[in-house]
């Protein structure tokens, strides 16, 4: 009897787990309900993102490192961008100047050229990576 009296409890149990779902399923069917409003995202895909700097910003033969950012952005050649990440690959330091057509570690001295972002001199062993930016009239973004 005790087994009887234990089976209808569970099945009462149960009963009001169901019913306690219930409303759950209700809040999942909103988001389809909020379909038109996924238009804003669109609108910030076509937006472009800020600018990073002025053209006239950056150096012939030289560039800007931007801390916020972890980047570098160099001018090799005059009207030629280049960009890399400010993240040395000896041991993570940001690099902090650009000066005499390499990219300065400040840590432990490793330099990297600002035409590829390859060790100029070490200890690094591997170059910086190099990231995508486009020039668009005279303002530089990440692309």
């Amino acid at each position: 009897m005790v087994f009887g009296a234990g089976s209808a409890g569970l099945a009462a149990v149960l009963t009001a787990c169901a019913s306690y779902g219930s409303p759950t399923t209700e809040v999942n069917e909103e988001p389809a309900a909020e379909e038109p409003s996924s238009d804003a995202p669109k609108k910030k895909a076509d937006s472009k993102p800020k600018a990073l700097a002025d053209v006239s910003d950056i150096p012939e033969g030289g560039g800007k490192v931007f801390e916020k950012q972890k980047i570098v952005v160099t001018q090799p050649t005059a009207g030629e961008f280049k960009c890399f990440t400010a993240v040395c690959t000896h041991q993570g330091c940001l690099v902090a100047t650009v000066s005499n057509k390499t990219i300065n570690c400040p840590c432990h001295g490793s330099k990297f050229s600002i035409e590829d972002g390859s060790v100029s001199a070490g200890p690094a062993g591997d170059p910086l990576e190099e990231k995508q930016i486009e020039v668009d009239g005279d303002k530089i973004r990440l692309a």
